[in-house]
């Protein structure tokens, strides 16, 4: 068989006849005539009968549309018409242009368009067996139908009222949408929850106000004169930098049952002029364990002379050294509350250090009395089973104990005899409260020293004082920049009062904050140790 279009060679007509022959019975012979002219007019006859006949279409009384080959013309070759034309079989009913100008009579074997599938061959009307025994049908090219156009329905109107909306056949109206009604909770889930007691709205937080000293800066009549911080700087030597003083210095530690802070600041007015600070503190610890021995020593320089803070820092350093040299000893005798060894020893070792300083003034040939500095030390042992607490100095000062809140001046006066017994834990008073042997002054006198000349009368007297600590007392040692506001200004005492009587010490800052609190005309160096007990 030759492909579509093609013209069968000549030996293949014995084939094709003895399979398509006038002998064959299919569908019957017909009296009308079934040439390809004839079955091509008839075809072009019925697509323009059926342009004609649909009603309302824009062709509707034209001739055929352009590209339509009209009845009895035949296309020509080349033309839009022209083309493969299939071969089919003999036969078949030819389709009749039908109501509505379908080329099929109904809609069951037509799509939704109207038109037959592509694939199916279109055979011309008053359809019958060609002599040969075969029909052939035209079928236009691709891209070109000869079938009109479908009818094209005038634009609906906008409706005036929303359209109703479309239901299935058989199914009920629709309901308008409406929010949906969801059942109300169950009570048990709106009331409280059973068996729990209903719970009350917290308390309302406390508005205890903060501290005074986060934001005091002064007590008394009126602000001081200086400013409250720092405003020049000492002069310094490039070939002696080893020989400036910091502006502060803080320090603290916690041993046994005591907590010790310690602080050192520059006056006011020193701040002020750019002069070094005269003060000097050291705090050390000499041994290990229970058998530590904590130093606490200030000093203070001659006022209006170049090389005070030199002689303070001296003075805090021989000391440092020599009870260094003798902790082990000390500590033993704090332990064993011998008094009087205590007091003739630290006094020997005071002569001793204040001596070198005098030795040194000589040395660089200034006037000891220039060169000279105040001195005051506080013995702390590390043992929890000791609360004996030693102070000795030489030269004015302040030594208090605040206890219960209220403060206590225990600064030992010059020749006193007289003292606090050292009693608790195990050790026994070496005398009666009545005459305390070992805080007596025996009047026996203090063979000289071999590191200094010959005593010069009159001399600053020594110091000394030993107490047991109470838990819950502060002990408190100052130089004079401290000790002078403190007894000349109540509001200032009652201050420190209040802040240090907590049932826990304050922290570094909160101590250094204490212990700048300003009073008009009071403006030297501050230097103060303080010890709580546990």
């Amino acid at each position: 068989m030759s492909q579509q279009g093609g013209k069968p060679p000549g030996h293949e007509d014995d084939w094709w006849g003895q399979l398509y022959d006038d002998s064959t019975d299919d569908t019957g012979p017909t009296a009308a005539a079934d040439s390809l002219e004839d079955r091509f007019a008839s075809a072009a006859g019925t697509v323009d009968e059926g342009a004609r006949a649909v009603p309302g279409s824009a062709d509707e009384g034209a001739g055929p549309a352009p590209g339509i080959v009209g009845e009895g013309e035949r296309p020509a070759p080349g033309s839009v018409g022209e083309g493969p034309r299939p071969v089919v079989g003999s036969g078949v009913p030819a389709p009749r242009a039908g109501a509505g100008g379908s080329l099929l009579g109904g809609t069951a074997d037509a799509d939704v368009s109207g038109h037959r599938p592509a694939t199916t061959p279109v055979t011309g009307d008053d359809s019958s067996p060609s002599p040969a025994g075969r029909g052939v049908g035209a079928v236009p090219p691709l891209g070109a139908s000869p079938f009109p156009p479908p009818p094209i329905s005038p634009a609906p109107s906008v409706p005036s009222a929303p359209p109703t909306p479309q239901r299935l056949r058989g199914d009920a109206p629709l309901a308008p949408l409406a929010a949906p009604a969801y059942p109300p909770p169950p009570a048990a889930l709106t009331g409280p929850p059973p068996n729990l007691p209903a719970l009350s709205p917290p308390p309302p937080p406390p508005t205890t106000p903060p501290p005074a000293s986060l934001t005091l800066d002064y007590v008394g009549s009126g602000p001081p004169t200086y400013d409250a911080e720092p405003t020049a700087l000492p002069p310094a030597d490039p070939d002696d930098l080893d020989d400036l003083v910091a502006d502060t210095v803080l320090d603290g530690a916690r041993y046994g049952s005591s907590t010790l802070r310690a602080a050192s600041v520059r006056g006011d007015s020193a701040r002020f002029r750019g002069e070094p600070r005269r003060d000097s503190l050291l705090t050390a610890r000499f041994g290990v364990g229970d058998q530590a021995l904590v130093l606490v020593a200030m000093a203070t320089g001659a006022r209006a002379t170049p090389g005070a803070h030199r002689a303070a820092a001296e003075a805090c350093h021989w000391i440092g050294r020599a009870v260094g040299r003798s902790h082990a000893r000390l500590a033993e005798d704090i332990r064993a509350a011998r008094r009087g060894d205590l007091k003739s020893g630290l006094h020997r070792l005071t002569d001793r250090s204040l001596g070198k300083l005098r030795a040194s003034a000589a040395e660089q040939g200034i006037d000891p009395d220039e060169y000279a500095a105040t001195l005051r030390c506080l013995l702390l042992p590390a043992d929890p089973e000791c609360r004996t607490r030693v102070f000795f100095g030489v030269g004015p000062g302040g030594l208090f104990r605040l206890r219960g809140g209220e403060w206590q001046d225990i600064e030992p006066t010059a020749g006193e005899a007289t003292g606090e017994a050292v009693v608790g834990f195990g050790s026994q008073p070496a005398e009666t409260p009545e005459g305390d042997r070992l805080t007596m002054d025996l009047g026996i006198p203090t063979p000289p020293s071999p590191y200094e000349p010959a005593p010069e009368p009159p001399r600053e007297p020594f110091r000394f004082r030993a107490s047991v600590a109470r838990p819950g007392d502060t002990l408190l040692m100052c130089t004079g920049g401290l000790a002078e506001p403190l007894r000349g200004e109540p509001e200032l005492s009652a201050h420190l009062a209040g802040r240090w009587s907590a049932a826990t010490p304050p922290g570094l800052a909160a101590f250094l904050a204490d212990t700048q609190v300003r009073v008009k005309g009071y403006a030297d160096d501050r230097t103060a140790a303080a010890v709580w007990e546990a």
